[in-house]
């Protein structure tokens, strides 16, 4: 049960997030949860493999290619999920940072 509402309230984070952004475009409370989801898995799976692959070049810039790294995930996802576009890398990159803040906000405000 938790984690249907923590995809639900992610959900309302992505579409908050794509009501935010110009250049992201999310088409409805189904495409968000579909984008939850797969965002979800993407970064549980592919996040780590690729950060651990790129640990030399991201120790080399602090960590700043880190953020190279989110902004290819969200592109990836931007692909996957039919409904859900991204305008471009820095789109990518502006969608997570905002993401992450408002999917904070959201899950500060449910407890979930």
């Amino acid at each position: 049960m938790n984690i249907i509402l923590n995809i639900l309230v992610s959900a309302a984070a992505v579409l908050v997030t794509g009501r935010l952004l110009s250049g992201v475009t999310v088409d409805g409370y189904g495409t968000a949860i579909l984008v939850a989801i797969v965002l979800g898995v993407v970064n549980a799976v592919l996040g780590p493999i690729l950060l651990a692959l790129t640990l030399p070049i991201n120790v080399l810039t602090l960590g700043l290619f880190t953020f190279v790294v989110i902004g290819a995930l969200v592109m990836l996802v931007a692909a996957l999920v039919p409904g859900f576009k991204v305008a471009s890398f820095w789109w990518a990159l502006g969608f997570a940072f905002v993401l992450a803040l408002v999917n904070s906000v959201f899950h500060a405000v449910t407890r979930v």
